[in-house]
Order: structure tokens, then C-alpha cells, then sequence
């Protein structure tokens, strides 16, 4: 409630307390009654500001006693009861209703009024009761206000929330991508550079070799970094941005095997399918058989690799195993750091299939063994 609207409150009963006392100055009535209504009237006019303090309860029943000695006091009563009516509950607004009626009883008793008594009491008694009504309803109003305001603001931080949460997932899935799309050709051309580097007196036949690797591994993570690209300036395209880079599948884990023999690492590779799981399970354990052969390529170079990939109804199994001791020499330029993004990544990625990703040193080698759903 605003300080303005208190300040007209009380200027309003001001003039109506002195508009009741002021007749009774110059009416016939006895001298003390007079100054009954006088002094009544400055008790008003003093307790009146006191219903916006902290306790405006006693304030009311106190307004509501004086109005059972003056008609000066009725304005400020009447509005004392609309006020508690208006902030506090039902419960607490009644009995100062019942007094500010009680109050007006008395004075009607002794006071002469224009109707009948019993019609006075009745219209007394509407009035009380609309009060109470009118400021119910005041209370009420506001509070479903709070509440539509509140309701508003949870919303509107609700929503905040969901686009946050949905930007950090859309960076956490083009990370992913761009990981899983780029890591395993700048791994191969890492390694392939650097063995040109480490053996600058290979035959010729040799580094042209590597360096036609080189050449095809960068063209292709340009490629791949191209559909990336244009896939992000186009969301809205027949490709969608769900499709971030090309989809693979388990066919494409063979040209992997061989990337990656090309490139110099010595890997087995062992594949045993009943059936072609579907397109989004195929995915993931082309990305898991991807993971597997770069880390091995940066954490375990010159090592031999093992990938056993087995595929029937009921789950896609991608074991990818290395013996752990690198067989170059430390320094060597070939050998990349890795970040633990890709990891991440994939076991984000399985996750969301409901599979899961245990990679970990066994038997003096680095293991990484993904279990995929077949019907994810």
C-alpha cells in the first residue's frame, strides 16, 4: 500500500471525524456530551495512522470502543474494519467486525438515529458484512495476482533453464561429432607425419606412400569438417541437425582397420556378425571402433592392436585392445596427446542407447570393451 493512499486515508477521516464533531459544539447537547465528541474525535484523529503499523488489530478494536461513545469516531471504525478485512484472514478480520458493529449498537442505544432501531442494527450489520466481503475479496484478488506474477517468473526461469541446459547439449553433441569426425583422420596424419619425420631416409616409395595418406586424410577431414559446417549454418536443411557429420555403420569399420594399417599400426582384426543391427546401434560401434584405434595410435604407438567386433541379435559387443607398452621411442613427433574428450564422448553417446563403456589397464594392456543394445 502506497504512502499517498495513506496519506488520502487519513486526510479523508480527518475531515469526516471533525464534520461529526464540530455540530455537536454548536447543537443542543449538553456541555460534557460536546466535549465527549471533541475529544473523542482527537483520540481518532491520533489513533487513526497507528492501523498501518505492525499491529493494527488492537488499533481496530480500540477505534471500534470509541465509536460506541461518539459518531465522530464511526468513519475511522468503519474503515479500520475494511482494513484488517483487506490484509489479514477471515478469521482475524472478524471479531474486529463484530466489535465495530457491537460499537455502533451501543452508540445507536443512546444516540438517536434516523431509522428504526432494529432496521439500523440490520443495515449496521450488512454493512460489516460487505466489509468483510469486500475485503475478502481484495485479499483474495491479490493473492491469485501473486500467484499468476509467481507462477509467470518460475516460468520464464524454467524456460531460461531449458534453452540453457539445451545449448550446453547441443555444444556437449557438436563437440562429440567434431571429435568423432576429425579425431581419427588427424590421428592417422599425425602418425603418418611423423614417421616421415622420425625416418627422413625411407625409400622413396615409401614417403610417397605416406604422403598420399597424408593427402587423402586431409582432404577427407576437410570434408567432413565442410558437412559439418554447412549442416550448422543450416539447421533447418532436409539433413537436419541431428545429422552432423556422415553416418557410419559397421561396413565401415574394415576402411578403419585399413586407415589405420596404412598409416603404419599393426592391428588384428577380428569381426563376427549374425545380422546388421539397426542404423543408430551401427553408429556407435563404429564411433566405439574409431575411439579404440586412435587412443591406441597416441597412447600406445608401434603397439600391436586387437579389434573384435561381434554383432548378433541382442547386443554389438567393440573390444579394442593394445599391449600397452609403446614400441617408439619417447620424443617421437608421430605420438599425439590426447584431451579424454573422446571418451567422454563415447560413453555419452552409448549411454543414450542404454549401453555402457569400460576401458581400463588388464594384463599389461589398455582395454576398451563397449556393449551396445541391439534393439537401441
Amino acid at each position: 500500500m502506497s504512502w499517498s493512499w495513506l496519506a488520502t486515508a487519513w486526510a479523508g477521516v480527518t475531515v469526516l471525524t471533525i464534520l461529526s464533531a464540530v455540530p455537536a459544539l454548536d447543537g443542543p447537547e449538553p456541555f460534557p456530551r460536546a466535549w465527549v465528541d471533541v475529544a473523542t474525535a482527537a483520540a481518532v484523529l491520533g489513533i487513526f495512522p497507528l492501523l498501518w503499523t505492525r499491529r493494527p488489530v488492537p488499533v481496530a478494536l480500540l477505534l471500534a470502543g470509541l465509536s460506541a461513545l461518539s459518531g465522530a469516531a464511526t468513519p475511522a471504525s468503519t474503515i479500520a474494519t475494511w482494513h484488517v478485512a483487506r490484509w489479514y484472514s477471515f478469521h482475524t478480520a472478524l471479531p474486529v467486525a463484530v466489535a465495530g458493529f457491537a460499537g455502533h449498537a451501543v452508540q445507536a442505544l443512546w444516540h438517536p438515529v434516523a431509522l428504526p432501531l432494529g432496521w439500523w442494527l440490520l443495515c449496521d450489520a450488512a454493512v460489516h458484512a460487505a466489509l468483510l466481503g469486500w475485503g475478502a475479496y481484495g485479499r483474495a484478488r491479490d493473492q491469485l495476482l501473486w500467484n499468476l506474477r509467481d507462477r509467470a517468473r518460475r516460468a520464464e526461469a524454467e524456460q531460461e533453464r531449458l534453452v540453457a541446459a539445451a545449448r550446453v547439449a547441443e555444444r556437449t553433441r557438436i563437440a562429440r561429432e567434431m571429435h568423432d569426425t576429425l579425431a581419427h583422420r588427424l590421428s592417422l596424419i599425425a602418425a603418418t607425419a611423423g614417421a616421415l619425420e622420425y625416418r627422413p631416409d625411407a625409400p622413396p616409395e615409401r614417403i610417397a606412400s605416406a604422403a598420399a595418406l597424408v593427402r587423402e586424410g586431409v582432404s577427407g577431414a576437410l570434408d567432413e569438417l565442410r558437412d559439418v559446417v554447412r549442416v550448422l549454418r543450416a539447421p533447418g536443411s532436409p539433413d537436419g541437425p541431428d545429422r552432423l557429420a556422415p553416418q557410419h555403420g559397421l561396413d565401415d569399420v574394415a576402411r578403419l582397420v585399413d586407415d589405420a594399417r596404412a598409416a603404419g599400426q599393426d592391428v588384428t582384426f577380428v569381426s563376427a556378425r549374425e545380422a546388421e543391427p539397426p542404423p543408430a546401434t551401427a553408429v556407435a560401434a563404429y564411433r566405439a571402433a574409431q575411439e579404440g584405434l586412435t587412443n591406441a595410435r597416441r597412447h600406445a604407438p608401434g603397439s600391436p592392436v586387437r579389434l573384435r567386433l561381434f554383432a548378433s541379435p541382442g547386443e554389438v559387443r567393440v573390444v579394442v585392445s593394445d599391449a600397452g607398452a609403446s614400441l617408439v621411442p619417447a620424443g617421437d613427433p608421430g605420438v599425439a596427446a590426447g584431451t579424454g574428450t573422446g571418451l567422454v564422448g563415447l560413453r555419452e553417446r552409448v549411454g543414450l542407447l542404454g549401453g555402457r563403456v569400460e576401458a581400463g589397464v588388464h594384463d599389461r594392456g589398455y582395454v576398451l570393451d563397449v556393449r551396445i543394445p541391439w534393439g537401441a
